[in-house]
């Protein structure tokens, strides 16, 4: 069965694909991008929000003063993986009816052979989703690293090639404790793919956390010039009768040169998504409380992200 690439190539020739690629492309960023398209998108982490359903997460949002939402297409997300060709339509549609975009979506896929991969990349495409950030790599307990970098470098492959035959763009994060984590081992293998298709939700927390001194700052710098999305959160290093751990807190209170981050941001005329995430412990001892507390805290942390990029 012919692609829809395919089937304008064959009738019309590569010039017409080209000019309706680009109308395509022009069309969804109008969709979902703020007015001017000249500052970021703000979006909210919908996994933050778990017990509304997708009408109430919009308006909760919108009303928080966020320009999108950040939807979990995963286990236990706003929509199941194997319901995405079916919900996640619904979902969009139920968001955007709240004056939300919904630019990008988090998912745990980790191989283009998965037969979630597809029909869940293809519902996101339709539903003008520009970006899609796919699972993480798990380091096992095999002294051959290379060998698990090489893996996680191949498995990007075949997901770039399927993004491509999707027509939407995948965004690598940089989680501390996987794969990737240390942007350098995994950005050989990024370099060798379409960057059309594939490049990085840059984290500058878990790049502090991996590499506090200023290797996270020679990361972000790795980075701009395939820079997709932005994750927004904060830590701290505190010392324990077990040791130091890591301990989650509102934006601007931990240990993010947040200045500095924004100062680059502002420099590369970032336009794309950044995802806010609330990480902390927030209380609450019902759902509607800690949903209460949560929306208020994402008030708090969007107005110290907006700040910052003035």
């Amino acid at each position: 069965m012919l692609t829809r690439r395919e089937w304008i190539r064959a009738a019309t020739g590569a010039a017409v694909v080209a000019l309706a690629e680009e109308t395509h492309v022009a069309a969804r960023d109008q969709h979902d991008a703020p007015s001017g398209g000249s500052r970021p998108t703000f979006c909210l982490f919908s996994k933050h929000l778990p017990d509304l359903g997708w009408s109430d997460l919009g308006r909760a949002v919108k009303d928080a003063g966020f320009d999108g939402v950040d939807l979990t297409v995963r286990p236990n997300g706003h929509v199941l993986p194997e319901r995405a060709e079916e919900d996640l339509p619904k979902a969009i549609d139920a968001i955007r009816s709240q004056g939300l975009s919904v630019p990008m979506i988090t998912t745990e896929v980790t191989s283009a052979s998965s037969p979630l991969a597809k029909p869940l990349l293809q519902a996101a495409a339709r539903g003008g989703v520009r970006y899609v950030k796919p699972g993480y790599w798990r380091y096992t307990s095999s002294p051959d690293v290379r060998m698990q970098v090489a893996a996680a470098g191949a498995a990007l492959a075949g997901l770039a090639g399927l993004a491509r035959e999707c027509d939407i763009e995948l965004g690598f994060h940089n989680h501390a404790g996987y794969i990737g984590a240390a942007l350098w081992e995994i950005a050989p293998a990024i370099d060798r793919l379409d960057q059309r298709w594939i490049g990085y939700y840059f984290d500058p927390r878990h790049a502090v956390a991996e590499g506090g001194g200023g290797a996270w700052k020679a990361a972000m710098h790795l980075v701009a010039p395939r820079l997709k999305m932005l994750a927004f959160k904060d830590f701290f290093w505190q010392k324990t009768e077990k040791g130091w751990t890591i301990r989650d807190c509102p934006l601007g209170e931990g240990q993010v040169d947040w200045t500095w981050v924004g100062s680059k941001i502002r420099d590369l005329r970032f336009s794309g998504p950044i995802s806010i995430h609330l990480e902390y412990e927030i209380p609450g001892s019902t759902p509607e409380e800690r949903t209460k507390l949560t929306l208020e805290a994402a008030k708090r942390d969007l107005d110290v992200a907006a700040r910052l990029l003035k």
